[in-house]
Formats: C-alpha cells, structure tokens, sequence
C-alpha cells in the first residue's frame, strides 16, 4: 500500500521508510518495492450510498473537474498519468473518453485544474520512474485538455521541487513544493521550498531560479508540501513547521517589512499564519490546509467566522506504531497571527497558533483496530460537512458546525481501502483511492 508519508509493507504497519523518526513525514514515500494490496477488517459503512467504482483508475491519486458547456469532466492523475472521463450522461458511471499514459508517475498529489483555460498541472516527483530524492529529476507536465478527448502534453520543464504544484495568482503561476532536499542543494535544509514558474505561456513555462518561502520552520528552511488558495486569493502554504499564507496579487500591507508594497507570486506579501500547537500536532509537519474565507453555509452564514474566529483546517500526516498517534485534522484560530509573528518565530521564542479542536480516526466508530494505517490526508468542505480521506480507515464525513468539537456523521471504509482524496462535486463525494480507483459516494444522511 502506497503512502505519500512514509511507505507501509502492510497496512498493519511496518514503516520501511528511512533513518527519519517514526513519527517524522514528507520523507522517503515511495515503497522501495512492490505495493502490497492487503484487506484488513471486514469494512463498515454508515450514512453512506457507495454508487459507483472506477476500478481502471487504481493506482489514482488526485482529481479535477472541468466544464465544457453542459459537458462535465472529469480529469484523474495517478501512477498511471492522467486519465480523462466523461460524468455528463451518468455522474455515477465514468466514461474514459482520454488518456496520457505516463507510467511510473509520482506523485500528482492535489493535481489542479485551470478551469478557464482547460490545462491539467502535474507535479514530477524525484523518485518518479525510479529515481531518488537525492538524484533524481523533478519537473512539471501542463497537459491540454481543450480537447478533452484527446489529452496531450503541452510542456515539460524541469524544476528544483516537485512532489505537488499549485495555481495562484488566477493560475497564471505555478507554486512547487517538496519532497526532502536533493543532494545538491544547502544541506541546513530539512526539505525543499518553493519554486515559482511562470505559466502565462503554457508552452513555455519558465521557472524563477531563487526560490521562496524560506525560514518556514522555526526559522530553518523545510519541506513545503502543498498549497491552497481561499476564496479572497490568499494561497496557504503547508509543510513543516505549519501553515502561513501569503497574498500574491494586489497591494497589501507587509506585517514583516511594515509597509504597503505590491504582492507577486514572486514576491508575496505575508498575511497570517504559523505553526500548529505540537499539542494538536506533534510532528509539526502539516500536509495541507483549508480557509474558508468568503465560504457561506446553507443558512448564509460564513462558515469561517460564525464563531467568532478567524479558522484554519489542516492535516498533519503523521505515523506512529499503531494507531493512536497518527496525524490528525486540525484547526487553529489565526489570531494573533496578522502581524507576522509566524516570520519572525524562533526555537527560542516560537509562535503558535491557537488550537481549537482536533479530530482524529483512532477509536472511531467504523474504525478497523487491527490496522496501524491512521494518518489523516486530504480533505474537502462544503458548508458544516467536512470529508476526509484517512488511507485504509476509508473515507469519513465530519460536521464541522462546531469547530471545537468536530462529530462523525458518516463513514465509508471498504475491507481494501487506501484512500488519499475526497471531492465534493454536484452533490456526490469522488474518492481518489489508491487501490480501489475511484469510488463515487452519496451522503445519506
């Protein structure tokens, strides 16, 4: 069973990862050998319609979604490449209708999409088609996919980073993260940074040599793992040390340099963030993250701030023997966090932000205690239900109404489960499932 962590021999445990402490992540992630497909415990569900599988995509990672008039696609990125299906006539039914076989590809972990210009983005890890982190190329693929049956790469540009790449700026540039540093580069480094790359001309994209988000961890430079951008057009930075989030347009007040200045993707502006309290993460390296600025439930309300804070939802990915100790959901209030304390926090004066509530799988009902295999990973929110993929606990729906105090209100966990990434999408949940391929779920509750 793959793991974008640390690699498992089996979902019972074992990690075969690499000199790094076991609760230790972002490292070594690829499985030096065979993936190994285990069942574990007869599986469970509740509140849960499982209506549909898409077992040609196993080996599937992430997932995209693109609109062509009243045709609605589908994109899937895995160790396979990219593979396109059509939802239109049946949204529980895929067709493939397009291919770009790249096999041996890792990791496309939060591929995206650029919606108003129908390209795909793949991050190339260095340990893709064999390589290492020490030596091995890393890279983006932009595929076209304006033609959505009939896929083709458009560019390939080696970059300095490459387990996940990200859109900002209205995905006119490029944010590439991670993995652990390359034998070439400064070895006071704990992982790779960002590199920006300018996508304004897909077929020619062209990377900036110096790279950002330095000094993330306590002041070290580490691994960035990944990026989301919020409604308002902050993209938030994940990895060790935390979460910060930078605006990359526009003129902002810089709470660092005290002053207004303009915001590029080169040259972002900080806003908030910081490190997550080691209390609701020990590991201090945080997958990936959500702010839900701008986003309204049901009722109206924002979601973010009825009540009366300011929130960040993230996953720390994390294993530990067992499964007790493994990475949790996340979320911390960021206050506090505005006038760049999260820059200028030290070992010796470190800043953190308040945590609020976590939310963890171990000891949940529908859980298999037999399996050591608990981490959370990717998450997708919609108004107070939050679901996420927690590898071979399955897939889990959270009512995030009360961020203190996150209930199960559903959960989805097949006996072969290795989930990696939910998405919501016109009213059904689109599970990336490394071994099952894609399984399509309706919220019965």
């Amino acid at each position: 069973m793959l793991r974008s962590c640390l690699a498992l021999a089996t979902v019972t445990a074992t990690l075969i990862a690499t000199g790094l402490p076991a609760a230790a992540c972002g490292e070594e992630d690829k499985p030096a050998g065979e993936k190994v497909r285990v069942a574990g415990a007869p599986g469970a569900v509740k509140n849960v319609k499982a209506v549909g599988n898409v077992p040609d995509a196993q080996g599937a990672i992430a997932m995209g979604f693109l609109q062509y008039g009243k045709r609605d696609v589908m994109a899937v990125s895995g160790e396979f490449g990219l593979k396109v299906y059509d939802l239109t006539k049946n949204p529980t039914a895929p067709k493939l209708i397009g291919e770009v076989s790249l096999p041996g590809l890792w990791e496309t972990e939060d591929t995206e999409v650029d919606v108003k210009r129908k390209l795909v983005f793949l991050a190339r890890d260095p340990r893709a088609y064999g390589g290492t982190t020490q030596t091995g190329e890393s890279g983006i693929y932009i595929i076209d996919l304006k033609n959505p049956d009939k896929p083709a790469i458009l560019s390939y540009t080696k970059v300095p980073a490459g387990h996940t790449t990200s859109c900002v700026d209205d995905c006119r540039y490029l944010w590439t993260g991670g993995p652990s540093k390359a034998a070439n580069q400064p070895a006071e480094w704990g992982g790779r940074p960002i590199w920006v790359t300018d996508i304004r001309d897909p077929r020619n994209p062209k990377t900036f040599p110096n790279p950002i988000e330095l000094a993330r961890n306590d002041g070290k430079t580490d691994y960035v793992h990944d990026v989301q951008v919020d409604a308002e057009g902050v993209a938030w930075v994940s990895g060790r040390g935390g979460v910060r989030g930078y605006w990359t347009n526009g003129y902002h007040r810089d709470p660092v340099q005290g002053k207004v200045r303009r915001a590029t993707a080169f040259d972002p502006v900080p806003y908030a963030g910081g490190g997550v309290e080691e209390t609701a993460a020990p590991s201090k390296f945080m997958h990936n993250s959500f702010h839900p600025a701008g986003h309204r439930s049901a009722d109206g309300a924002d979601s973010n701030r009825r009540h009366g804070r300011d929130l960040i939802y993230a996953t720390e990915e994390s294993f530990l023997d067992g499964c007790a100790g493994d990475g949790v959901l996340t979320i911390s209030s960021l206050k506090n966090s505005y006038n760049g304390e999260g820059w200028r926090s030290t070992p010796e004066k470190p800043f953190r932000l308040e945590s609020v509530g976590t939310w963890s799988v171990a000891g949940q009902e529908g859980s298999d205690p037999a399996s050591g295999d608990c981490s959370a990973h990717y998450f997708d929110i919609r108004g107070k239900v939050l679901v996420q993929s927690f590898y071979a606990q399955g897939t889990r729906f959270l009512d995030v109404s009360d961020p203190t105090d996150p209930k199960q209100i559903a959960y989805f966990r097949p006996a072969d489960a290795s989930a990696w990434a939910p998405y919501w999408h016109k009213g059904y949940v689109y599970v990336a499932d490394n071994t099952r391929g894609i399984d399509i779920l309706k919220l019965t509750t």
